[in-house]
């Protein structure tokens, strides 16, 4: 439970790490380099050797040297993980007593995409609470770089506690968006959406504020919870803090807009020092109501001198239920007892006989894993079925090594 508590001393959370992966993981931690987060250790790891000398980390990791003899990873993420794998004693060393681990990327290209899930399932294996906070690429950066990337976050999904994705096509949503914007600038605004999703999770451990948190706070939202939604806002003036939350939980940045299946929500909520209680208040709430009712809710208060007139929301959501939990609830909900639900597996492998004897309705939730049986013709005998159906088995990325 979150408590006031007006405090001089550095709050210490344990060993907190950023490792940026590839060029874009790189160019992510130099960024948070330069806005100072602070309470954290930046690592780069490449398998380029001239881009770690570029790098401003004062750990620079280099992977893969026997087999890529120094160079990048040719954009080919299988070179990425075998890079990894290669010199994945050296990251357990380098990772040793870490308790929280972000892992963050722009994937789509080799290195990270490829070695972003070793590295993470090393890191969660260790015991840390594993955080991957990585962007998909631009419509304009082809369907290669697409491809890769869809297939990467499946993998780093696996190895990860929860996972972050900001989809950098949705910056062109962004306000701060024109059309005289850069190039350039656009991949500094996606470096800064990763910087303010690991800011906002560190710095609630970290950071000395008005409302003080610990990594056991976090982790009991952060831990085996899969995929999570960030949404940014800020506004200023009369109705600053309701404008802020609300433009959070409407962000762009947020790949669905629903954020009403989340059962873990993070708030973190900074401004000037003349930050109210009743506006820090307004804030929490309205996020809350837009997360699951039985949502578990945690929030930091941080005081930033340099803001004036200004209020920064930021929000983490995770532990999004299953499109057939969503089903069986709303159905419990409308008839005051829980419905029991065949998944397609079922469905497309029980004789309809024992389907009907074991008293189970005939309604199925659609998921995008099911698109395939839902195409099938289910009046095809069941023996039959079941010759078709295959075992979907889960790799992980040490799986092989």
């Amino acid at each position: 439970m979150a408590f006031i508590e007006l405090v001089d001393e550095p709050n210490t959370g344990g060993r907190l790490i950023v490792i940026g992966v590839g060029g874009g993981g790189s160019n992510a931690v130099d960024h948070m380099m330069e806005a100072r987060i602070t309470g954290v250790e930046f690592i780069v790891v490449n398998t380029d050797a001239q881009a770690l000398e570029r790098a401003r980390a004062p750990l620079k990791m280099q992977v893969g040297a026997v087999l890529t003899k120094g160079r990048g990873s040719g954009g080919n993420p299988e070179v990425g993980k075998q890079a990894a794998l290669e010199d994945v004693d050296l990251i357990r060393e380098t990772l040793k007593g870490a308790e929280m681990v972000f892992v963050t990327a722009g994937f789509g290209g080799g290195t990270g995409t490829g070695a972003g899930p070793v590295i993470a399932e090393v890191a969660r294996n260790m015991g840390a609470l594993t955080v991957g906070i990585v962007t998909r690429p631009f419509h304009f950066e082809g369907k290669p770089r697409h491809d890769n990337a869809k297939a990467g976050i499946e993998e780093l999904r696996k190895c990860v506690d929860t996972l972050i994705v900001v989809p950098n096509q949705r910056l062109l949503e962004v306000e701060m968006v024109n059309k005289s914007t850069t190039i350039v600038e656009a991949f500094r605004m996606a470096d800064d959406i990763l910087r303010q999703g690991v800011e906002c999770i560190s710095g609630l451990i970290t950071m000395t504020g008005l409302i003080n948190l610990d990594l056991n706070d976090v982790r009991r939202i952060m831990s085996n919870t899969g995929s999570a939604l960030m949404g940014v806002g800020s506004a200023s003036g009369e109705g600053r803090a309701t404008t802020a939350a609300r433009k959070a939980i409407t962000s762009p940045l947020l790949e669905s807009s629903d954020m009403s299946g989340a059962t873990g929500v993070i708030i973190n909520i900074v401004g000037g020092t003349d930050l109210a209680l009743y506006e820090v208040n307004e804030a929490a709430t309205i996020i809350s109501k837009a997360a699951d009712r039985e949502a578990n809710v945690i929030f930091g208060a941080v005081i930033d001198p340099d803001l004036t007139d200004e209020i920064k929301v930021t929000v983490i959501a995770t532990g999004f239920k299953t499109d057939e939990e969503r089903a069986q609830k709303a159905v419990a909900h409308e008839t005051g007892r829980p419905m029991e639900l065949f998944s397609f597996e079922e469905l497309a492998s029980t004789p309809a006989f024992a389907r009907h004897a074991a008293g189970k309705k005939m309604k199925v939730a659609h998921t995008k894993s099911n698109e395939k049986l839902y195409k099938e013709n289910l009046e095809v005998p069941t023996f039959i079925r079941r010759k078709g159906m295959q075992k979907v088995s889960c790799e992980h990325a040490l799986g092989d090594a």
